[in-house]
């Protein structure tokens, strides 16, 4: 038996029997101190001790045991990093659940029902429409607090864009080779000097601003026109302070780090915006019959980047098609969720997964379609692709994903990866759901869990 320090439930055992600790170290032949140091957690509970308390108060050993330590360690640890107290160290961690395991468990549990109280509450909202609000019930995280604000703009900040494509013009900027002038304009205006580190000796991801230094790092392995949105990004911040100042305090956001997120969000926006201007970008996507691959070319980014780009133009007056965006990992959870219409992604349980989406890990750099039927009788045209990103070199650790783009069917045509397909034809859509917790198809194959509607 390892030493194992149950000081707590010594005491707690004390408690229940209503004995001083004079007298439960006579009933087990120790000394005062000895049994005092014990439950201090400066000895351990040794096996003789155990077999003693055993005899004398008919004290299950499981009692004592460690069999379920690990896994309630691992809940509550998975509790603190969800509610934003994930600094909490497993010292600490293994402490109270060591010592103190009923308030652990009853930490877990109060967190188990308050995320099926937000839940109830987000499948209640699904049902009423995105127009009522349950704040009372669920607070959204900071993320969801970024994400709802530029879904409330259509994912379109005309602001961002107008200031893209002045900057482009003035600094005559070129499609396709952004990247000498954008670091002729970062030098010459803010004396920002761009370093471009080997593999090797990178230790960060897509950049790093040295402020003191006045220094963009950037890794190799970017491509000219993904260091260019690095760039981008970085003078999104140097000179466009005041304009992400006034779109924060006009969103509304309630606290430091969802103003934060924002700030980065709306920078990769005006990078996006920049890299690849409005008015050029639509008029390429139309020739090219949305054509994310060739877009990818043309304008020298990566795929990601274009699928983000196709969702925000919203332009009034010169709008593309009304696109939604996701992107996933293997595991199944939405990193990237963007609408310019009204496709609701689920806040719970997980997407469906008969969404092509999920297809896409499975044939790596092919484009895969799909006409999906919703629930609601709605039917909307996806395609998916696999990306990934990071260093590139064997043995290497890299980042993947799935992106998904979608539009309503009635658009579909549109679409290049349309061709081909009977889009008329009501037999042809897969009927897919939000969300295993939020859908009402009873019959589903791929069901994970029972739904929260109509209960």
């Amino acid at each position: 038996m390892s030493k194992v320090y149950m000081g707590v439930r010594l005491q707690r055992l004390r408690e229940e029997h209503r004995i001083t600790q004079v007298a439960l170290a006579k009933a087990l032949g120790i000394s005062p101190s000895y049994l005092n140091q014990i439950e201090r957690n400066q000895r351990p509970l040794t096996v003789p001790i155990l077999l003693r308390i055993n005899a004398q108060f008919g004290v299950d050993v499981q009692f004592f045991a460690e069999d379920d330590e690990a896994r309630l360690i691992a809940d509550v640890r998975d509790v603190l990093a969800e509610t934003g107290a994930g600094t909490v160290s497993v010292a600490e961690t293994r402490s109270l659940a060591s010592n103190m395991p009923e308030i652990a468990r009853a930490v877990v549990e109060l967190h188990r029902r308050g995320r099926a109280a937000a839940e109830r509450a987000d499948a209640l909202a699904a049902q009423l429409g995105d127009g009522h609000k349950l704040s009372s019930l669920a607070q959204p995280g900071a993320n969801d607090e970024v994400r709802d604000y530029l879904n409330r703009r259509c994912n379109h900040v005309a602001e961002l864009d107008q200031a893209a494509e002045a900057i482009f013009l003035e600094s005559g900027l070129a499609v396709g080779d952004v990247s000498t002038r954008l670091a002729q304009r970062l030098a010459q205006r803010h004396g920002v000097r761009i370093a471009v580190a080997g593999a090797d000796d990178v230790t960060f991801s897509k950049q790093r601003f040295d402020a003191g230094n006045r220094v963009l790092h950037l890794p190799e392995y970017l491509r000219p026109g993904q260091q260019a949105f690095q760039m981008a990004m970085q003078l999104a911040l140097l000179e466009l302070s005041e304009v992400l100042d006034q779109l924060i305090r006009d969103g509304g956001f309630t606290g430091a780090e969802s103003q934060r997120l924002a700030r980065i969000g709306l920078a990769n926006y005006f990078a996006g915006a920049l890299v690849m201007p409005y008015a050029l970008f639509l008029q390429a996507a139309e020739e090219l019959s949305y054509d994310i691959e060739r877009l990818s070319n043309r304008f020298g980014v990566g795929v990601e980047a274009v699928c983000h780009r196709l969702s925000t133009l919203q332009r009034p007056g010169a709008p593309g098609l009304p696109f939604f965006f996701v992107r996933v990992d293997r595991a199944g959870n939405v990193s990237k969720r963007h609408s310019a219409s009204d496709f609701h992604f689920s806040r719970i349980g997980g997407t469906c997964p008969l969404w092509i989406v999920y297809e896409a890990f499975s044939q790596p750099e092919r484009v895969l379609t799909q006409i999906a039927g919703m629930p609601d009788g709605r039917n909307y045209f996806w395609i998916a692709r696999q990306v990934v990103s990071g260093a590139v070199g064997y043995g290497r650790p890299q980042k993947t994903f799935a992106v998904g783009l979608g539009c309503d069917l009635r658009h579909a045509h549109r679409l290049v990866y349309s061709r081909g397909l009977d889009l008329s034809d009501p037999g042809a859509a897969t009927p897919i759901g939000v969300g295993c917790k939020v859908c009402e198809r009873q019959r589903c194959p791929q069901r994970a869990f029972p739904t929260l509607l109509h209960q």
